[in-house]
């Protein structure tokens, strides 16, 4: 397994397009968004990216559900592995490719998560509990499980404590033993934090130009709830409110670069919490590919 991971806008995608077309390889996408169907331009599935020197990279994991239905780690594990499992029965090299730090951690370690019905009793009583005690809530049960980057609404936050609850707050374990050098090469893309910013700031601007607020139209017009949108966050939360008249354009456009820049910073806090897990990370830039290339062909051979 090769795993290449870093900040939004730091270039995973291109990366990994290149170096499956080098080692005769299939890209899963380890991204909680992508796996959604019309959610294209807001969550940077860049698809064409996907094609090199004439040759179509095959992916995995992207548009597979309709953004009306709920998504989760289990659900995650299970579909990695089908993918896994597919790619090398065709000999290839599968290339875990993603800014979504729980869906890789969740491999590497090897998360045993049990799925668990709904508990509309729990559901009903977590309900009035602000986003701040929920935290708690889940922190009190096991301090481990939660996480920032992925623990953002009170739905995400519920469900976890729903989960820890009904396997008697074991729901989450992770196998340190499984960790190992041998079997996983994690490629982290080290970027400048200003130039990361940049970065993010030209690609927003490049995705309003280019129909990203018209995306969150056709998924309003084709019966996506306001509140669905403002689950998923960032691009469709503040277009949400500028499609409402709740803020005009240039104030979402400023909201929406202050959030992803702090997502940006909350992906890297996660990472960084994986190393000191024990996961090495090998922190390179992406136009070093040669570099890269060379890591990736020792860690195969």
């Amino acid at each position: 397994m090769v795993i290449i991971l870093g900040p939004t806008a730091s270039g995973k995608t291109s990366l990994s397009v290149k170096l499956a077309y080098d080692f005769n390889g299939e890209i899963i996408s380890a991204d909680s968004r992508q796996i959604y169907k019309g959610m294209d331009i807001g969550t940077g599935k860049d698809l064409d990216d996907y094609t090199i020197n004439n040759k179509q990279i095959r992916y995995h994991l992207i548009d597979i559900i309709k953004p009306d239905i709920n998504y989760s780690v289990y659900q995650f594990k299970k579909d990695y592995a089908e993918a896994y499992k597919r790619i090398i029965k065709k000999d290839k090299t599968p290339l875990l490719c993603g800014g979504t730090g729980l869906y890789i951690e969740s491999i590497i370690l090897d998360y045993q998560i049990m799925s668990a019905p709904p508990d509309p009793v729990l559901r009903k009583k977590l309900d009035d509990y602000s986003l701040s005690k929920l935290i708690n809530e889940l922190r009190n049960h096991n301090s481990s499980v939660f996480n920032p980057e992925y623990h953002t609404s009170k739905r995400r936050l519920i469900r976890s404590i729903e989960i820890l609850l009904y396997n008697n707050n074991n729901s989450i374990n992770m196998n340190m033993q499984n960790i190992s050098s041998n079997k996983t090469c994690v490629i982290g893309i080290k970027i400048d934090r200003k130039n990361n910013l940049d970065l993010i700031n030209q690609r927003l601007i490049f995705r309003l130009k280019n129909g990203m607020v018209e995306e969150v139209e056709n998924l309003l017009s084709n019966g996506l709830s306001l509140e669905r949108l403002h689950y998923f966050g960032l691009e469709y939360k503040f277009i949400g409110q500028f499609l409402e008249k709740k803020i005009v354009y240039n104030e979402m456009v400023d909201k929406l670069n202050i959030a992803i820049n702090q997502f940006s910073k909350r992906q890297m806090t996660f990472f960084r919490r994986m190393e000191k897990r024990g996961i090495e990370i090998h922190w390179l830039k992406v136009d070093h590919y040669s570099e890269i290339k060379s890591l990736v062909d020792k860690h195969l051979t």
